[in-house]
């Protein structure tokens, strides 16, 4: 541990460099991202602008890719065991596997941004989904179809952690682009289970994955041709923002820094529970539906109304964020969560669970732009990528902890013990919010 163990920002040392770049605020003073940010170039031109603009919306192609992938599973889950010939506890592999990737995604992020850029990385992520598609739209064998969940796992942590980093720089409405870019993460989760559901009744059912695999290659295309393999400070200054202070050459970003922050391992964890309740109602509420409410083949839509639920609260609910805070606004959102979950917990109505789960969708939606934006406000600019990274990577450990887990118990116990699992998690990813700073400390430069 070192000296920055309860401090939310890392310090550097002097350089002439780094001086003539601190003109802003208390001379000697150590400043917040957030300060920074609020440093906008003036009278951008057109060009700039329509720039600015192409960049943010290619950057939603690969959040589109990453819905797809993750509303994929809960449609085709019952029809994989069927063909596979594997139990509860068995096919939860796939989150366990898809889990390995995105943690290993997350430690190369780390290492990979210094040393490749912004524009190479994405597209590498990109190109291990592709991969990942390839070898599963051929129904494989199970280990190996297991295993391409591990590749592009790697491919998603590495898109979502470039992604995520690029939009907390923007200088302008940083808050409601975060909110827009994950909205259309659940778009393409909610587009994917109404594709997925008649593939799962189709004898060729892995094709779905050759559908994944075209949606993918088009985010290699756009990638490219848009940021054409540069770095992130060459695509902010071709779009007028202004470049902030930055680390060192060697020293940005690095796994030190990035693990000796405090508030970078709270936002983890807090990811960690949110993405693992997401992905568990995602992946599991389809089985819930047709074992325990006796719901027929179309029960994959239910999956459609969380995601699109989704969709809707991270571009519907921010006013709401804004006019109440984000800090406490999502509280309130997690308590009407659980009450709605105790409802399809205790309320065995087909029709009442699914339009709560749908309702749920909503309230979860703006949970996770709401850690990215204070993820952009509590941590400095030169561990801002490296920290998303990680933060989004072990976060999403979660999509195959809670998963496995719920996996696991339903073998023993049923598919029932869902919604207590999902209650409990919840309680606990408020907890873990509480904990979250609000804001940076400000310390002195030595």
């Amino acid at each position: 541990m070192g000296p920055n163990d309860t401090n939310l920002e890392t310090t550097r040392p002097h350089s002439p460099n780094s001086v003539a770049r601190s003109t802003a605020g208390t001379p000697g003073e150590g400043r917040s991202y957030e300060t920074e940010k609020s440093e906008k170039a003036p009278g951008l031109t057109l060009q700039q602008q329509n720039t600015a603009r192409i960049q943010y919306v290619t950057l939603l192609w690969p959040m589109i890719v990453a819905g797809w992938n993750d509303g994929t599973t809960g449609p085709l889950l019952p029809r994989i065991q069927e063909v596979y010939h594997v139990n509860f506890t068995i096919v939860s592999l796939i989150f366990v596997f898809a889990c390995i990737g995105f943690v290993g995604g997350a430690i190369a992020n780390m290492y990979m941004t210094p040393r490749f850029g912004f524009g190479k990385v994405i597209v590498f992520g990109a190109v291990c989904q592709a991969v990942a598609y390839a070898i599963q739209c051929s129904a494989p064998p199970f280990p190996v179809f297991v295993m391409a969940y591990t590749i592009n796992g790697v491919g998603m942590a590495l898109q979502d952690a470039q992604a995520n980093g690029f939009v907390a720089t923007l200088s302008s409405n940083a808050e409601a682009k975060m909110g827009v870019l994950h909205a259309f993460y659940g778009l393409g989760a909610f587009v994917s289970p109404l594709a997925a559901t008649q593939f799962a009744q189709a004898r060729r059912w892995s094709f779905h994955y050759l559908v994944s695999l075209s949606v993918s290659v088009v985010d290699i295309i756009v990638l490219v041709v848009v940021f054409k393999l540069k770095s992130m400070d060459e695509c902010l200054a071709l779009a007028g923002e202004h470049i902030p202070e930055r680390a060192e050459e060697g020293e940005e970003g690095s796994f030190k820094q990035v693990m000796q922050t405090r508030a970078v391992h709270l936002l983890a964890f807090f990811i960690l529970i949110y993405v693992g309740v997401e992905v568990t109602i995602g992946g599991w509420i389809v089985t819930f539906i047709i074992d325990v409410r006796n719901g027929g083949p179309s029960s994959g839509y239910v999956s459609s109304g969380f995601f699109g639920g989704l969709t809707l609260g991270r571009v519907l609910l921010l006013w709401v964020n804004k006019k109440v805070g984000e800090r406490l606004v999502l509280f309130i959102y997690a308590t009407l969560a659980i009450a709605l979950d105790l409802t399809i917990w205790f309320v065995p109505s087909l029709i009442g669970n699914a339009v709560a789960i749908s309702i749920i969708g909503v309230l979860l939606g703006p949970m996770y732009p709401i850690a990215m934006n204070q993820t952009g406000r509590i941590l400095p600019r030169w561990i801002l990528t490296s920290s998303i990274g990680w933060i989004a990577g072990f976060g999403q450990a979660g999509s195959a902890v809670l998963p496995f887990m719920t996996g696991a118990i339903a073998e023993k116990h049923g598919i029932k013990t869902l919604q207590p699992l999902l209650v409990a998690m919840m309680a606990f990813m408020m907890f873990l919010w509480a904990l979250v700073p609000r804001a940076p400390k400000v310390v002195r430069r030595p």
